[in-house]
């Protein structure tokens, strides 16, 4: 080891971060966009792509599909890897790796290459992800200030897949498929210039085994249920491999619990999920990350296939939520959380998120943007804004540092995880209802759009239902109290500047 590395991996329990600290979080905030916005800036550019590789629909599902797959099983994993081998280094390979196979995906020639790309995206944000977090959780320790950064992330965490809705209509009309691949290039490249300016790793002194059993089972066990729920739209759910799927991605979690009840260095201490208030915050990002796709997937539709609105419409259709998600996100982490805590917060943002999916419920064929949807969104967004910012920081605070990149990684899992069943979930009711709608009846143009209508609004109404128990499980896991209280409870000597 050289002098050099030595003194970069000195693990300087004074913040070495501090001075620069809001560079650093202009750094994470970029990271954690790129990762974000890449679950859905595909999403508009898919019927282009598919155009140009000749693939066909029913291949179409796993170009979204192979990055959630990859992304969701190894974030425990990698989140790990921050701990052992320090997040600034896990951060610069993470930005590394997700810049080139960026570029590849987007020179694909085949359906193939494209899939294969979106993969390894996938295990690269899987990487970044936690890494950033982690970071940002052990940068910023001063009550105040730890709260405003936690809402800048959160707002990007909530914004992210509405800005990939509208960035990606952009880059498809006036550029290219391909472009919504090559824009993380254009953003991982100064990302990993400032991250080796701003950064220094921190390694442990001592540096734990990695929990093998534990990661197998964790891995594969997501893994599972990712893909089971992937499959329910497609194969319904009653096939035997999405049953077989999920069954067995359950078993293999309930066995990687056991494993770390008695590992000697367990991959995610039991420690970190059993205190309330982030065991908490878990199930509320799960929840929330399993509504929030009720609005992009089926919103996304009745835009453009019923109003008719363009892609680059359709993404600034999304611009009001996202404007009031970083409002409430920065609002209510910087001002709110420091006095009353999450206890009020998160609940009080499953309710208004609940309003605005019944809200979205009562459109029509001919509904209006401004009278029908826009209020819509705009609740939506501030109780997205009181959950997700909120419930990062709650995860967050307290752990020790060398689990600050685990449990990072346990609340990108919730989202994505989260996000993956509300996606299969959502979309087998809305084609069930479909299919109910159109029996008896005469299939004109007319019909079928009522019957696509009555798809999404079903949707929208268990979407709400899923945010009802969102604030149900946070309104009994959340203790009462104020952020500055439970850091004095529970945040170690060796997180506290």
């Amino acid at each position: 080891m050289t002098a050099t590395q030595a003194t970069e991996d000195h693990v300087d329990l004074a913040n070495p971060h501090h001075d620069r600290r809001w560079l650093i979080l202009a750094l994470l905030g970029t990271a954690q966009l790129m990762v974000v916005l890449d679950a859905t800036v595909v999403n508009i550019a898919l019927p282009s792509a598919q155009k140009a590789l000749n693939f066909s629909d029913a291949n179409r599902q796993w170009i979204v599909t192979s990055y959630s797959l990859t992304f969701g099983s190894l974030l425990l994993l990698f989140g790990r890897f921050g701990d052992l081998f320090g997040r600034k280094r896990t951060l610069m390979i993470g930005l590394v790796a997700f810049g080139v196979v960026s570029a590849i995906g987007g020179a694909a020639q085949s359906f193939g290459m494209l899939v294969t790309a979106r993969a390894f995206q996938g295990a690269a944000g899987a990487l970044l992800a936690p890494s950033a977090l982690g970071l940002l959780t052990t940068t910023f320790t001063e009550p105040r200030e730890r709260g405003i950064a936690f809402g800048v992330y959160g707002a990007t965490a909530g914004a992210g897949g509405a800005v990939g809705l509208l960035l990606g209509g952009v880059l498809t009309e006036y550029l290219s498929w391909r472009w919504c691949l090559y824009v993380n290039v254009i953003i991982a490249v100064p990302a990993l210039l400032a991250a080796m300016m701003l950064l220094t790793n921190h390694v442990p002194a001592e540096r734990p085994k990695l929990d093998v059993p534990g990661a197998v089972a964790v891995s594969l066990g997501l893994f599972l249920i990712v893909y089971g729920f992937s499959q329910a739209e497609p194969r319904g759910w009653t096939d035997w491999e999405t049953l077989g799927s999920l069954i067995a991605g359950v078993i293999l979690l309930i066995v990687f619990a056991m494993i770390e009840r008695r590992a000697s260095h367990p991959l995610l201490p039991p420690r970190v999920v059993l205190d309330r208030n982030r065991g908490g915050s878990y199930l509320s990002v799960l929840i929330s990350g399993a509504g929030l796709f009720g609005v992009f997937l089926f919103l996304t539709y009745y835009l453009q296939k019923t109003l008719l609105y363009s892609p680059v419409t359709t993404g600034l259709a999304f611009l009001p939520m996202v404007v009031m998600i970083i409002v409430a996100s920065t609002t209510s982490n910087a001002v709110l959380l420091p006095r009353f805590g999450p206890k009020p917060l998160v609940p009080t943002g499953m309710l208004l998120a609940a309003a605005g999916m019944v809200l979205l419920a009562q459109l029509g064929v001919d509904s209006s943007y401004a009278t029908n949807i826009l209020p819509a969104l705009l609740i939506i967004g501030l109780g997205l804004g009181l959950i997700f910012a909120p419930s990062i920081n709650t995860a967050t605070l307290g752990v020790d540092q060398e689990d600050a990149g685990v449990a990072s990684a346990t609340v990108n899992s919730c989202q994505q995880v989260g996000g993956s069943i509300g996606t299969a979930f959502l979309n087998t009711i809305a084609t069930t209802a479909v299919t109910s709608f159109l029996v008896g009846k005469v299939a004109t143009p007319l019909v079928a759009a009522q019957a696509a209508v009555h798809g999404y609004t079903v949707a929208f109404w268990w979407a709400a239902g899923i945010f009802l128990l969102g604030a149900l499980v946070s309104g009994t896991l959340l203790r009462p109290g104020t952020a500055a209280a439970m850091a004095g409870e529970a945040q170690p000597a060796a997180v506290v500047a």
